[in-house]
């Protein structure tokens, strides 16, 4: 009895702790979920916010102009090697020197937000020109690693339909067998007629005799051998003569 007991103790432990567990993991999905729709909601907010900034007169329409770029740069090469990674071996060395100048872009993109509300005018429009060559070069490198990461995957896709067209092509054409080209037979053409023999008369179109058969061909052979003369023995009796009474 106290065996059955103990059972039902660690079956119910058992059960709590993977209740428990299964409880956590959902918590954490979705958190991240939630933590993951608050970024984007954030992304979409400040993406406005500086396209809004843009039509400021003065240095700061500069800067709101060169983080919408760089912020857009990023993150679409972000997303591009991401999604490629996962099938393609070779872009996770791209990935992870995407990482390394992700980090000059957030130290880039910092200072210009910092810049934002800078008081000096006069000072800002001086740094500006250092401000939009630093994000020329980063994104000129981000665009570089988007597009190859994308020629690259484009190159795949050509090579796999080019591959599986041949295919089809062979499947289509031993469907269709029945249709492949089959020796000719050339017909049969009638034999020209000789031109008349004699001027004026009619001209008669004659065939060339078909070839007779063997058996006519042959020497006429009696179908029936005559019987041969019996010979006559000493022992025979001779006929009796008819009577002729």
């Amino acid at each position: 009895m106290e065996a059955v007991i103990a059972v039902f103790v660690l079956l119910f432990v058992l059960f709590l702790v993977l209740g428990t567990y299964a409880a956590v993991k959902a918590v954490g999905a979705a958190k991240r979920g939630v933590d993951r729709t608050i970024d984007q909601a954030r992304r979409t907010v400040e993406d406005h916010t500086l396209r809004a900034k843009t039509f400021v007169p003065g240095p700061v329409s500069g800067v709101a102009q060169l983080r919408l770029r760089l912020r857009t740069s990023m993150r679409a090469t972000q997303d591009a090697l991401q999604a490629g990674a996962s099938d393609d071996e070779s872009l996770k060395e791209s990935l992870a020197l995407f990482q390394r100048l992700s980090a000059h872009g957030h130290e880039l993109d910092g200072e210009l937000k910092r810049l934002e509300s800078e008081p000096d005018r006069a000072t800002l429009a001086q740094r500006l020109p250092d401000l939009r060559a630093r994000t020329e070069r980063i994104t000129q490198s981000a665009d570089s690693l988007r597009w190859a990461a994308r020629d690259r995957a484009r190159r795949f896709a050509d090579d796999d339909l080019d591959t599986l067209s041949a295919q089809i092509d062979l499947e289509a054409g031993a469907l269709r067998h029945w249709t492949k080209d089959e020796p000719s037979v050339a017909p049969l053409s009638w034999p020209e007629a000789p031109a008349a023999e004699a001027e004026g008369g009619a001209a008669r179109q004659t065939w060339p005799e078909t070839p007779r058969s063997g058996e006519a061909e042959e020497p006429t052979r009696a179908a029936i051998t005559p019987p041969a003369p019996r010979p006559t023995y000493p022992w025979q009796k001779k006929p009796r003569p008819e009577s002729t009474t």
